[in-house]
């Protein structure tokens, strides 16, 4: 029983942190991203009763033991649904950064879910691959649509899924990753989410959050780019708040996200369709108009002390088997 999918990573315009139910990452806010095409992990998935053991190769390399243990709990939830104990064996081809904040776990457990599912035989719609997805990331749960993506926080298993807002022809946006860290960040995001709840911040943040999704909501559908990068940036700067505020603090950026973050507002201030967003981790997504590519690229190359690498992405398709 064999299966292989692709998925894709995905940019969150209005986040999530923190989670209503840790174990099944129930987010404790809806969110909304865009998929990313020029990204992707290629997951091939095998299971057989000879393998007695789970095994996970990540661009040719064995996984760290906590990597596979949590792939593993990930693989039990569908096994249980298939009524099977095989043994798999996982592995993993990707171009993204691992660990790195630019959601590699998120098109991981997107592709891990539909090559397992699709392996096993089990026969799920969307709705339903994007909850399992959420079990292994809630982010995930979103790259399994393609386009722009709104993931339902909920308040139970189902009702916390994701769905598609519009497909990914709706709207050409360019995302320019600037890669400042490309070194596994100190926190990982399960662990940041645990403490979200111990910022004093976070609950007015909760409560604000459907203001803001119904705002980016609108400026998707409408294609209004300045009313997305304002709601954008401001997201993005009240999630590391929450993060700066909690017990004990994390703090992402450095001093090259702060030079990043200038630099796009000061090209907004001169008319140049482009603005920021930062997940968790210190790499900047800069989100542009493809009219605004050239010059958004050419400021964020002369503004470094040193290259930046610099990853495109732009609004990409939905994780399928292949």
């Amino acid at each position: 029983m064999q299966s292989e999918a692709v998925s894709h990573p995905n940019i969150a315009l209005i986040k999530y942190w923190g989670n209503r139910d840790n174990e099944l990452r129930i987010p404790a806010n809806g969110s909304i991203s865009m998929t990313l095409g020029g990204l992707e992990n290629r997951m091939t998935v095998r299971f057989d009763d000879e393998i007695e053991t789970d095994t996970l190769m990540i661009n040719g390399k064995s996984a760290a033991p906590p990597m596979l243990e949590r792939a593993s709990r990930h693989l039990d939830l569908m096994r249980r649904q298939a009524g099977i104990d095989a043994g798999a064996r996982v592995e993993s081809v990707t171009n993204i950064p691992l660990g790195a904040g630019i959601a590699s776990s998120a098109a991981a457990y997107a592709a891990l879910t539909l090559a397992a599912a699709s392996a096993l035989g089990l026969e799920l719609d969307q709705r339903a691959l994007s909850r399992i997805a959420r079990r292994g990331s809630a982010s995930a749960a979103r790259s399994i649509y393609g386009g722009f993506v709104e993931l339902i926080a909920g308040d139970g298993d189902h009702s916390s899924f994701a769905k598609q807002i519009v497909p990914a022809d709706h709207w050409q946006i360019i995302d320019l990753i600037v890669l400042v860290d490309e070194d596994i960040k100190h926190t990982g995001s399960t662990s940041g989410h645990a403490l979200a709840a111990s910022s004093p911040l976070q609950q007015s943040r909760i409560v604000d959050a459907p203001r803001r999704l119904k705002v980016c909501l609108k400026a998707i559908l409408d294609r209004d780019f300045e009313s997305l990068a304002q709601i954008v940036e401001r997201d993005s700067d009240m999630m590391h708040a929450i993060m700066m505020t909690s017990e004990p603090p994390l703090h992402f950026w450095n001093g090259d996200t702060l030079q990043i973050m200038a630099v796009v507002r000061d090209l907004r201030a001169q008319g140049v369709s482009v603005c920021y967003t930062v997940d968790a981790g210190p790499n900047v997504h800069c989100l542009c108009l493809p009219g605004s590519e050239a010059d958004a690229l050419q400021a964020l190359t002369d503004a470094g002390k040193r290259p930046w690498r610099v990853l495109r992405g732009h609004p990409g398709p939905a994780a399928r088997v292949v």
